[in-house]
């Protein structure tokens, strides 16, 4: 029998290797589009999911912005609706500034009175021609003073030998008046041993080079304990009329007489006197004569009380002039100082002028038969050339070295920092810092050591600004009329009692430590305190140049006086303080903590200080306070703002706090305001 035939399909075809890699890589392929198209729809969800929800947030937040804008227009359309009421009570209260001005006029005139029933000989501050006269007697009679001064050394140098010290056998004297100290050294014995020269008593003296020491010599040193040497207007380039403008407000007078009421004004209401007399006169005729009377007084009263307003309001406005011109910053630097000449601007002379000399020991007086001859040189006393102008007869080149001087500081004068020494260059009429060499200044002491190459007015300076900007401040009442501001600077913390209108150093803390000052307790009005500070090296008032100096957070003059204006008004009842972010807002803007305080002299315990933000012509509260993380100038809930900052106080204030500011003193206002706005606590903090 022949082979079986083969069944169809009981014979598995084998696969190869190559076939089975292209199946395994459809399969991934499809797999691969399978997981694709999941992952597509899923994505396609999720986007979905993502523009439904942005869409449902934007909708939200164009609900909310329409919401606030909302609340935000009806704020404002609540803020112009009670707008002119604002200003109007406020331009009511801010009367004090020009009422304090008349009162300082009353003032005036009853001590212009009294000066002229005492008939003194003393002139009248207003009269231009009386001052000019007084000065210029004033200053003859304050050289017939240093001519007298002189004339004691002059005295003392004549008659050194009779005065000579039994150990050194040269002369000493001090001769010490309340302003005024003079030490006079007569070398009469010529020993070279005897180089160092010091004044009994005194931590003063001088170490004398040896050709010196071996010649007919005397010194003088006149220390005056004010500045007589600095012109009172270095600033050469100032104009007159901002010069007459400053002087006229800093002697505090605001002076508005009749002749500056216009002459329209005055026509019209002449006019208007003159119709109301007629009208009267007319009804003579029919009423009785007492009713005439009446209404006649009526009309005086009535015209009284038009000029009256009239000379308030341009009094007022005056007054505010007067103030923006306290806080106005000159444009550009108006004089250019010269290499090693002092920058009056930037540095204040403190301590007084110390007058150096070298003069030649006269000839000495002479015992004769019981007589004492002295022969007075016809020319006086002739200083001493030192170094002399020609040297061709020295052969060292070092044969003329300076003069070691040590100098006691003015114990009422407060240095920050190691002073410099500046001499007075009489030709150029201002100091220099050259010629001075090795100047070293020992605190605890009071001493300052320097070398001097030649022999003149000397005098200490320090920065000007070197406590500027301030580092915070805070302005606390006290009692109704009394409040205390204070001051914190790198160097120390100042405070300033302010009563009435007088103003009081309370204390000043140097490295957290108490120190003793000769102005704490003395009442100033406070022009005469501000100066007071200025010369006890207290300077924290810039001037309209003081901005070229010091890094400054500007702020717009008129938003700076409004804040501080209203601050005043405030102050019987309401505390005060630095904001960190008074240096974030713009400069038409600025930032404040205020919180009411009715406890008398008592300081502030865990303060619940509110922020508000002021513009000038809109007041609001802060959402943010003192310690969040970054600016906002955003409302805070439940709060609206008003136009003035007043008014913005006015709504979280007590009954009681608003009764203490009511009661308030225009003076002490004034006052208030007049320190704030020196100390521009705004554009330097």
């Amino acid at each position: 029998m022949g082979p079986k035939a083969k069944k169809p399909g009981s014979k598995k075809k084998k696969i190869t290797k190559a076939e089975r890699l292209k199946l395994l890589q459809e399969e991934e392929e499809r797999r691969q589009k399978e997981e694709g198209t999941k992952y597509t729809v899923i994505l396609f969800s999720h986007i979905e999911e993502a523009r439904v929800k942005y869409e449902k947030e934007e909708m939200e937040r164009l609900e909310m912005e329409r919401i606030e804008k909302e609340k935000w227009q009806q704020l404002e359309a609540k803020d112009l609706e009670r707008r002119n009421e604002e200003l109007e009570e406020l331009y009511y209260l801010e009367g004090c500034f020009p009422e304090a001005e008349k009162l300082k006029q009353e003032n005036r005139l009853l001590s212009q009175w009294k000066h002229y029933i005492q008939c003194d000989g003393s002139p009248d501050p207003s009269v231009a021609q009386e001052i000019n006269t007084f000065i210029s007697l004033w200053k003859e009679e304050t050289n017939e003073t240093f001519e007298e001064v002189i004339a004691k050394s002059k005295l003392v140098l004549y008659q050194a030998s009779t005065l000579a010290d039994l150990d050194s056998g040269n002369m000493e004297k001090v001769i010490q008046d309340e302003n005024v100290t003079l030490y006079v050294w007569a070398n009469l014995k010529k020993n070279p041993r005897y180089r160092s020269v010091r004044f009994s008593e005194t931590q003063t003296r001088f170490e004398l080079p040896r050709i010196l020491a071996t010649s007919d010599i005397a010194l003088r040193l006149l220390h005056t304990h004010y500045d007589h040497v600095t012109p009172p207007f270095p600033v050469r380039a100032l104009s007159q009329e901002r010069t007459s403008t400053e002087a006229h407000f800093v002697e505090g007078e605001v002076n508005v007489v009749e002749t500056e009421i216009p002459e329209d004004f005055e026509e019209e209401h002449k006019q208007r006197e003159n119709e109301s007399i007629s009208v009267h006169e007319e009804e003579i005729k029919i009423e009785e004569q007492v009713d005439t009377e009446v209404q006649r007084s009526s009309v005086q009263e009535e015209s009284k009380a038009t000029k009256y307003e009239l000379e308030m309001k341009l009094l007022s406005e005056t007054v505010t002039a007067a103030q923006l011109l306290l806080i106005e910053n000159t444009s550009e630097k108006p004089y250019f100082f010269e290499d090693d000449e002092v920058d009056t601007c930037q540095f204040t002379m403190l301590g007084g002028v110390y007058h150096l000399d070298i003069l030649e020991l006269p000839p000495q007086c002479k015992p004769v038969k019981g007589w004492m001859i002295m022969e007075i040189l016809k020319e006086g006393l002739q200083k001493y050339i030192y170094p002399p102008g020609t040297t061709e007869d020295f052969e060292t080149e070092n044969a003329f070295p300076p003069v070691e001087v040590i100098l006691e500081v003015h114990e009422n004068v407060i240095f920050f920092e190691n002073p410099m020494v500046a001499r007075w260059d009489a030709e150029g009429k201002h100091w220099k810092t050259d010629g001075i060499s090795n100047v070293s200044y020992k605190s605890r002491e009071r001493l300052i050591t320097f070398n001097l190459e030649t022999f003149g007015p000397v005098t200490l300076i320090q920065d000007t600004h070197i406590n500027m900007p301030y580092q915070s401040w805070e302005l606390r009442p006290l009692d109704v009329n009394k409040v205390l501001l204070t001051v914190i600077t790198v160097f120390t913390e100042i405070q300033i009692q302010i009563k009435e209108d007088l103003c009081m150093l309370a204390s000043i803390k140097l490295d957290d430590k108490k120190h003793p000052s000769v102005l704490e307790g003395k009442w100033m009005n406070p022009i005469s305190f501000i100066i007071a500070l200025k010369e006890a090296g207290l300077n924290i008032f810039p001037t309209g140049h003081s901005h070229f100096y010091v890094v400054i957070n500007h702020k717009v003059p008129l938003v700076e006086m409004k804040a501080c204006r209203q601050m005043a008004l405030l102050s019987s009842a309401f505390a005060f303080g630095w904001s960190r972010w008074n240096a974030h807002c713009d400069s038409k803007k600025v930032v404040l903590k205020v919180m009411e305080h009715l406890a008398k002299e008592e300081p502030i315990q865990n303060p619940d200080w509110t922020l508000l933000m002021f513009s000038g012509d809109r007041a609001q509260r802060l959402k943010i306070d003192e310690y969040s993380e970054t600016f906002s100038e955003a409302l805070k809930e439940e709060t609206e703002f008003h136009s003035t900052l007043y008014h913005m106080v006015k709504d979280f204030a007590s009954k009681e706090a608003m009764e203490k500011i009511r009661s308030s003193n225009c003076q002490f206002i004034n006052s208030v305001c007049h320190m704030l706005l020196s100390i521009r606590l705004f554009s330097y903090s």
